[in-house]
């Protein structure tokens, strides 16, 4: 039997308040710190509602096919997770292509009324005011799941988990061991994190120790898929992504096939968005500053294929888009904290950098972030 926290009865409590009543908000928002048991709380109040309500079908949705499926998995651990139930991306949940008479795909539109009764949106804070329109539109209840303490998104004013209207802010008792956890508590609550061991996964060093510089190049050099080096600066990106590139025995500067690359700029049409991660599978020249490129993302049902700007790779600078046809991407073995924003690996590799005009809670909120991202393993070069 679970043993649930105070601010766990409470938010499952508040939700059945708000889901009963007859003239109640569309919406209303959960936002939870890492290790309070959002996932529970949700999975028990699915299999509470069900038994009040046995007709009811909930759709759960998240930001990304990898959030989708980590969240798939814990519904179906926890068994609370019914057959007429559907979990996936909120893109296919709400969006249905529309194909050419040669049957491509060649935009998307919004899907009439689903057949379920309540949407329960995960990774909410990566939610932006378009993709919130649209979900609202469908004239449903909506849970909005996310964590409050994560940095806000880096365009535009929207933020769904700037002030959650049930807060989850007691670690659950089966994540106090856990040292990652430990450590977001003291980024979130100092800014600060002490060099050390915290087990064989987890460690802090000092980078400007020679030992430590040994040790830097040794994590690089053993890049994996299923590793995100972070960093504060673009600058260190483009260095940290060359230096990989170059420990991969990649020669060319060029984007080339199996290269590591991420979406760096929204495109609603193509369903494609900032932060998303993939491998180049095709990748050929164009006329003017563009490749023409395949890309297979990382958990996504669908592929991309368009035309990318060149000038973008291995450049510290954004490239502004002037053309909706011409997307944005670069190198993704290396990228920043914001860019990270809603992805999870099981290894992290965090170079901590601090930019001069960030104030403390910001800051916080940044090194909070980073160290959420990291599953089982995380390495900080501070």
């Amino acid at each position: 039997m679970i043993q649930l926290s105070n601010d766990q009865e409470k938010a499952i409590e508040v939700l059945f308040k708000w889901f009963n009543s007859p003239k109640k908000r569309q919406y209303i928002t959960l936002g939870g710190y890492a290790g309070t048991g959002k996932t529970t709380v949700i999975s028990i109040f699915r299999a509470e509602l069900h038994k009040l309500y046995p007709d009811i079908k909930v759709a759960f949705c998240s930001y990304t096919g990898k959030a989708a499926r980590v969240l798939k998995n814990k519904l179906k651990e926890s068994k609370s997770v019914l057959k007429k139930d559907s979990i996936s991306t909120i893109h296919s949940l709400i969006y249905a292509p529309m194909l050419s008479k040669s049957g491509e795909i060649i935009g998307w539109e919004l899907k009439e009324q689903g057949e379920f009764d309540l949407v329960i949106v995960d990774e909410a804070s990566m939610v932006d005011n378009e993709i919130w329109k649209d979900l609202l539109s469908l004239g449903k209840p909506i849970i909005a799941v996310g964590d409050h303490g994560q940095l806000p998104p880096i365009r535009g004013n929207f933020n769904l988990m700037q002030k959650p209207d049930i807060k989850l802010e007691q670690i659950h008792r089966q994540a106090e061991g856990n040292p990652i956890i430990h450590l977001s508590i003291l980024a979130r609550e100092k800014g600060e994190v002490p060099f050390g061991t915290f087990n064989n996964k987890v460690r802090k060093y000092n980078r400007n120790e020679e030992d430590s510089k040994e040790y830097m190049v040794d994590q690089l050099n053993g890049y994996r898929d299923d590793t995100l080096v972070l960093c504060g600066y673009n600058t260190t990106r483009v260095r940290l992504n060359k230096f990989i590139r170059s420990s991969l025995e990649i020669e060319t500067e060029r984007p080339t096939i199996n290269d590591r690359v991420i979406c760096l700029k929204n495109n609603h049409k193509k369903h494609i968005y900032n932060g998303m991660l993939g491998k180049i599978k095709s990748i050929q020249d164009e006329r003017g500053n563009t490749y023409f490129a395949k890309i297979e993302f990382d958990d996504e049902d669908t592929s991309y294929s368009g035309l990318i700007d060149s000038r973008q790779f291995n450049n510290k600078e954004s490239i502004e888009r002037h053309s909706k046809e011409i997307d944005i991407f670069d190198f993704g073995y290396a990228i920043t904290v914001h860019k990270a924003q809603g992805s999870q690996a099981r290894k992290v590799v965090l170079f901590e950098e601090r930019f001069p005009k960030m104030d403390d809670e910001t800051w916080r909120r940044w090194l909070y972030t980073a160290i959420t991202r990291a599953a089982e393993e995380l390495v900080i070069f501070g």
